[in-house]
C-alpha cells in the first residue's frame, strides 16, 4: 500500500494567511515567511520516493510551488478538511503536515510512515500544544480522530489523542516548532541560532 504525504496549506495570497502572525511582524513580511517555508517544505519533502506527496489547499489551487501534486481541501473545520482528507485516499497510511514548520525534514516523515507499522495513530507535536503532524494506518478501522478538537489551543495535541479511546494505538515523533506569531517565529530563530552555535 503507497505511503502518502499531505501537505496543509493556505493558498500563498497576500493578507489570506498567517494572520496571527501577520498582526505581529505586518502582512508583507509574514507573506514572505509563509512563501519561503512552503517552497522549502514542498522542495524537501515531494522529491522523496518513500512516499507520495499532495498539496492541499485552501482559497483556491495553488499553482506554486511546482513539483507536487495538488488538491483542494474540502470544506469544514480543520478537524473536518483533514478527516475528509485522510478518508479520501486508497487505503494505506496517510500522513497530515502543517507548511510552517521550518525545521521539517524528510527524517521526520520517514519516521512517522515507520510508526505506523506499529501504531494505529502517530503525531508530530509542536512546542505550543498542537501538533504540526498527523498520521493514520487507516486499517482496519479508522478512529474518529478530529472532534471533538479545541484547535489553535494548548489543548489540541491532547484533545485528538484522547478521541483515539483505548481501541486504537499512538506515538510521537519529535517535537518541532509550528510558526504562527511572532513568540513562535522567535522561539524558532532562537533554536536555530543555538544548532548553529553548537555545530
Amino acid at each position: 500500500m503507497r505511503n502518502r504525504l499531505v501537505i496543509f496549506a493556505k493558498a500563498p495570497r497576500m493578507g489570506l494567511a498567517k494572520r496571527r502572525l501577520a498582526a505581529d511582524i505586518g502582512m508583507v513580511a509574514a507573506a514572505r515567511f509563509q512563501r519561503l517555508a512552503l517552497d522549502a517544505t514542498v522542495r524537501r519533502l515531494a522529491k522523496d520516493v518513500r512516499w507520495e506527496t499532495w498539496l492541499a489547499t485552501t482559497g483556491g489551487l495553488a499553482r506554486w510551488p511546482a513539483g507536487v501534486v495538488r488538491m483542494n481541501q474540502p470544506e469544514g473545520n480543520l478537524g473536518q478538511r483533514m478527516g475528509r482528507t485522510i478518508r479520501g485516499f486508497a487505503p494505506g497510511p496517510v500522513v497530515i503536515v502543517g507548511s510552517d514548520i521550518p525545521d521539517i525534514m524528510p527524517a521526520h516523515i520517514a519516521d512517522a510512515f515507520k510508526a505506523l507499522g506499529r501504531h494505529d495513530a502517530v503525531f508530530g507535536p509542536a512546542d505550543d500544544g498542537g501538533y504540526w503532524l498527523v498520521g493514520l494506518r487507516r486499517r482496519p478501522v479508522q478512529p474518529d480522530l478530529f472532534h471533538p478538537v479545541r484547535w489553535s489551543t494548548s489543548h489540541a495535541l491532547a484533545d485528538t489523542i484522547a478521541n483515539l479511546g483505548d481501541r486504537f494505538s499512538h506515538t510521537l515523533v519529535e517535537t518541532l516548532v509550528d510558526v504562527d506569531d511572532a513568540a513562535a517565529m522567535s522561539r524558532w530563530l532562537t533554536g536555530r541560532r543555538n544548532r548553529s552555535q553548537a555545530g
